[in-house]
């Protein structure tokens, strides 16, 4: 239950929310000349000019509901409390008000996981405080509970509908960049077995013909100027859309870059042990790789922690990765509660033959351990 409670308070908003539609101005400009109309033609509305105005201030929540669907909420449920506590429950009642039935909708729909609970929170507080007030009567309370919930059924209904779809999109543009990908390694790997033939003719015919190794050396070049255009080709695609870094790849001697304090965080202690020169490009990445996401792990879970403490040990054969906090004793979760990140962890030590343990201590804190050979081949 607590880990549900903390899947929903952590929810990101939907991704690619819009924001002004030409049916949100469309429908402020349908809504605003009926409110007139409303208090124009129906003398038996109570306050009739208070009312319009109230209907056409509130008017434009719907232009910002799904960008700032928390906000909207407060200032409906607001406003609404204030005009309630000045005229003694007697609020509006014109048929144009309807609109703001929209607002909780764009909540559930558009909202973060916390804009969710907090928003839920602050409708449910004013339904029970005009109950608790005789504003409201215990059947009108419960009629704006079900409407609550039915809003926020459709629209957690469409909002993961919508997410299922994009996951699927999504996939379907992975397997196809996977292809694309496997093309070009192709055409890279021949390249590169290219450029050993000419290299291997032109060690050979270097004693008999010394300019030989010239035109081998040329043949290479062009050759190696294709791979690493094909190379840099393969990286953008399996990037997506994201910017192609270019720089050497982070390592092991570069976890001291992690070691510090973070923003009231705990201190980060980084300590390494053997000689990291000569370990495979792919493992002295892992290493720092499983680290770094190790760091953040503890940086975010683990409560009242003051130390993280990194050991890599180094040795002929193996890399030994050590990452453990002070924080308070935490169980470790079921198998099929693991997060995504403990996941990848454990799916990326295991491609490089290795192995990845992450518990509690007997004690207290929390501690990641990995295992790494020096080297590594596909083949």
């Amino acid at each position: 239950m607590r880990e549900v409670l903390r899947s929903l308070w952590t929810e990101p908003r939907p991704p690619r929310a819009p924001r002004r539609l030409w049916y949100d101005w469309a429908l402020v400009g349908v809504i605003a000349p009926l409110a007139i109309l409303e208090g124009i033609l129906r003398p038996d509305l109570p306050g009739r000019v208070f009312a319009v105005i109230v209907t056409l201030g509130l008017l434009p929540t719907l232009l910002w509901r799904r960008t700032r669907p928390l906000l909207m909420v407060a200032i409906v449920v607001g406003v609404s409390g204030v005009i309630a506590a000045l005229t003694h429950g007697a609020v509006p009642k014109d048929e144009a008000l309807l609109y703001l039935v929209l607002v909780p909708y764009a909540l559930f729909r558009w909202g973060s996981g916390r804009e969710v609970v907090i928003g839920s929170a602050i409708l449910l507080a004013q339904m029970a405080s005009a109950f608790a007030l005789g504003f409201m009567s215990l059947a009108q309370d419960v009629e704006g509970v079900g409407v609550l919930v039915g809003l926020g059924a459709l629209a957690v209904a469409l909002r993961y509908r919508a997410m299922a779809r994009a996951r699927q999109l999504d996939q379907v543009k992975l397997l196809e960049r996977e292809r694309l990908a496997r093309d070009l390694h192709d055409t890279v790997a021949h390249h590169v077995s290219a450029i050993a033939i000419r290299a291997q003719a032109g060690l050979a015919a270097s004693a008999a013909r010394p300019d030989a190794a010239t035109d081998a050396l040329r043949l290479v070049e062009g050759e190696a100027t294709r791979a690493l255009a094909e190379m840099r080709a393969m990286v953008h695609i399996l990037r997506r859309n994201e910017p192609v870094d270019l720089s050497p790849t982070a390592g092991v001697s570069d976890l001291e870059q992690l070691a510090g304090r973070g923003r009231g965080g705990p201190t980060v202690e980084v300590e390494v042990v053997g000689d990291p020169d000569g370990l495979a490009p792919a493992v002295g990445t892992a290493i720092y790789r499983l680290a770094q996401e190790s760091i953040t792990n503890a940086r975010r879970h683990a409560r009242h922690a003051t130390r993280i403490q990194v050991r890599v040990a180094v040795d002929d054969t193996s890399v030994h990765l050590s990452v453990s906090d002070d924080g308070e004793p935490r169980p470790a979760p079921p198998p099929e509660a693991r997060g995504y990140g403990l996941t990848g962890m454990m799916e990326r030590a295991g491609l490089l033959g290795g192995t990845l343990e992450a518990g509690p201590n007997p004690d207290r804190g929390w501690t990641v351990t990995a295992v790494l050979p020096r080297t590594w081949s596909t083949f």
